[in-house]
């Protein structure tokens, strides 16, 4: 998997995706990534990548030129991605179908944005990890390719683990002990210590319903409705 990245702030990557399991997939050739200074592509001698808005207001906008260019010098298939707090919410799911993918590549944008002409041309797509804004795209894309790495093949060691994990089968993940079995007079519930797989799995499926109702009501209610049957 090739993934091109699009920034002002090169220095920001590989970051901590040179860590764990990011890392080694990296490291073994499992995933590229390329990451391109936008400003780079910038013509005057100050480098400028922004300008005032037009209509007014606070802040500054990308250029539609030095993006046009660099996104000219690294693009070659797959979909682009703007990271915006306008764009469609990052899941687990996404990160499967992302993971599924040969090449991809992400725009940061920095300031109040960047120059909506660049979305049109581009056919460019909007994805956030959250209702909230962050001072770039940086942090949010490194929080998500973490999210797609892990899930390309061969990655991960133990694939049980994966089908495991919170929000792959729509619910919060079970309880999780280890030695020693008292702690400060808190115990490891006897289910865990019978050795019985059957019964431990069906302890740990409703623990992760208990926890999944208790803590993300809108979780459980999707939950419900795409288990109706």
């Amino acid at each position: 998997m090739k993934i091109n990245v699009l920034t002002l702030y090169p220095e920001m990557f590989p970051g901590f995706l040179g860590y764990s399991l990011a890392g080694k997939a990296l490291a073994e050739g499992k995933c590229e990534l390329n990451v391109v200074n936008i400003r780079d592509f910038a013509t005057d001698k100050y480098k400028s990548v922004d300008d005032t808005p037009f209509g007014g207001g606070a802040g500054m906008v990308m250029k539609p030129s030095v993006l046009d260019a660099a996104i000219k010098a690294v693009y070659k298939k797959g979909d682009i991605y703007y990271l915006s707090p306008r764009g469609m919410v990052f899941t687990q799911k996404t990160a499967h179908t992302f993971a599924k993918e040969e090449e991809m590549t992400f725009l940061c944008g920095r300031f109040e944005g960047i120059d909506e002409r660049i979305i049109e041309k581009w056919n460019i797509k909007e994805i956030s990890i959250g209702d909230f804004v962050l001072s770039g795209g940086e942090p949010a894309l490194l929080t998500m390719l973490d999210a797609v790495i892990r899930l390309l093949p061969n990655v991960m060691g133990n694939t049980s683990s994966e089908i495991e994990e919170s929000f792959e089968n729509g619910l919060l993940e079970y309880p999780h002990y280890t030695k020693p079995q008292n702690f400060e007079g808190m115990k490891v519930p006897d289910i865990l210590l019978s050795g019985h797989h059957q019964k431990i799995n069906e302890w740990r499926l409703e623990q992760s319903k208990k926890i999944t109702q208790e803590r993300r009501p809108d979780l459980w209610t999707k939950y419900l409705n795409q288990n109706k049957n």
